[in-house]
């Protein structure tokens, strides 16, 4: 890297501009969104359904159906309990039994966030009273169960678009972690 500019700092995001000196030695300037890195969880009940949710996204301009997900944005916590902080927060349910499932980049071409995704086994709800107050576009979340067949078909049949979650589906379902 020949030189790095910070074009914009944000509270979640951070947008930084790169000099770069490619192989034949011409310099051209990449744009790169700095990221914290999240998390994601492909809730399993003993049904082999899978724990989605509807949520708005303003970017997206609807609503679109995804796993139960979050930044990492805890100082010193670890991705798993991330993982396990974001479905009790945003579905309310816990799960006694957890597995690394993939981790993977969400965009490399523009972005250096990572996503860790786990699978969650063992679920049992979590009281109301000890599920914080959902804001801005998690206020009106919903939590769907999908079989885990459904959901893939909604995949493949594009209605399920969101990347973690069209990549955390396929995996479950791919390692047969529905049997």
């Amino acid at each position: 890297m020949q030189a790095s500019r910070r074009a914009y700092d944000g509270s979640f995001v951070t947008v930084r501009e790169d000099d770069v000196r490619g192989p034949n030695g011409d310099v051209f300037t990449r744009v790169v969104v700095e990221h914290r890195g999240a998390v994601g969880v492909v809730a399993l009940d003993d049904e082999r359904r899978v724990l989605l949710l509807r949520q708005y996204r303003h970017p997206a301009g609807r609503r679109l159906l995804e796993l139960p997900a979050g930044v990492l944005d805890v100082e010193g916590e670890s991705p798993v309990t991330a993982a396990a902080r974001e479905l009790a927060e945003e579905a309310g349910v816990r799960a006694a039994q957890w597995a690394p499932l993939l981790d993977m980049w969400s965009s490399p071409g523009t972005s250096d966030e990572y996503w860790h995704v786990f699978v969650a086994r063992d679920l049992s709800v979590v009281p109301a009273a000890e599920v914080p107050e959902r804001v801005h576009e998690e206020a009106d979340l919903e939590v769907v169960w999908v079989p885990l067949a459904e959901a893939v078909r909604a995949v493949l049949d594009r209605r399920m678009t969101s990347p973690m979650a069209v990549a955390g589906v396929l995996a479950a379902a791919a390692t047969r972690l529905s049997a």
